[in-house]
């Protein structure tokens, strides 16, 4: 259930974080708004992954919020965290280009790493009934 749970967070901040990441290059922003532009896009698609399916179940928007906010953040924190601090790390890789196989290589391998560091967190938190428990009673 971790790994699915990662994989579900995963796929919200990877759309997100690959969009910030394109458009904050293709735009030649530097860095830093560049970044941050890739973290709140991937808190905003992660959540609404969340949110799509707890509306669905049809709860209310502003019960969907709190449930979107309580079972994702702390996983998307931390894939943020490890997404970014290997990019960060990564020698040229902020300064790669979309045509470079580095920019699509290092931003692959910080997902990846981000997936395999969340996954236990998930797991930490399932165990104690937070994080994507809180969601699973939503899930038909």
């Amino acid at each position: 259930m971790a790994a699915q749970a990662t994989l579900h967070c995963l796929t919200g901040c990877a759309i997100g974080e690959v969009l910030g990441m394109v458009l904050g290059t293709a735009f030649g922003w530097g860095n830093v708004p560049t970044m941050i532009l890739a973290i709140v896009l991937a808190f905003f698609f992660g959540y609404s992954l969340t949110l799509r399916g707890v509306l669905k179940a049809g709860v209310g928007f502003s019960t969907a919020v709190r449930v979107a906010l309580a079972a994702d953040t702390l996983s998307i924190a931390v894939m943020e965290l490890i997404d970014n601090g290997v990019i960060a790390l990564w020698p040229d890789a902020m300064d790669a280009q979309l045509s470079d196989t580095l920019f699509w290589g290092a931003l692959a391998a910080s997902l990846v790493l981000a997936f395999v560091v969340t996954t236990p967190v998930n797991k930490w938190m399932i165990g104690r009934g937070k994080g994507h428990a809180v969601v699973h009673q939503y899930h038909h």
